[in-house]
């Protein structure tokens, strides 16, 4: 189809750009994809139960799926089945469990201080032991005496 500038111009001034009217806009916002649990829960189910990695394969092709959203749906449903705890549970539990880190972290230094105290009465013990004998040999040393 040859076009003139008549015509060009006559379609800019009348506001139509696409020759075809009910051609799709290719500056359209795209729409996430939204699935139900219901969905989700059936397709894992099915890609569980599906013979090999071609019938996998198949599957994930056919509904326009990744893998990544098998596992993702896999970790939902897991959640999903997990039973709910309260705002306040967790509020709690997470005061007791840092009071209990706390504490943890408190005896790990006391122990580590008593390990380096029993250490060093060891060997203050040693350097005792050690110049009681070389005073008892000073003592008897001929060399000395008069």
């Amino acid at each position: 189809m040859t076009m003139t500038t008549t015509t060009t111009l006559d379609r800019a001034q009348n506001g139509g750009v696409n020759e075809h009217e009910d051609a799709v806009d290719p500056a359209a916002k795209p729409t996430r994809r939204r699935f139900s649990n219901d969905f989700k829960d059936r397709i894992v189910d099915e890609y569980d139960n599906a013979e090999n990695s071609e019938a996998r394969g198949a599957l994930l092709r056919r509904e326009g799926l990744y893998t990544s959203h098998i596992s993702e749906w896999r970790h939902q449903r897991a959640r999903r089945d997990q039973p709910a705890t309260s705002s306040k549970d967790r509020r709690l539990r997470s005061a007791e469990q840092a009071e209990l880190d706390r504490l943890r972290k408190k005896n790990a230094k006391l122990e580590s201080e008593l390990e380096r105290t029993k250490l060093a009465l060891e060997i203050t013990g040693k350097a005792h032991a050690l110049l009681e004998l070389l005073s008892e040999s000073a003592d008897i040393d001929p060399k000395y005496k008069q």
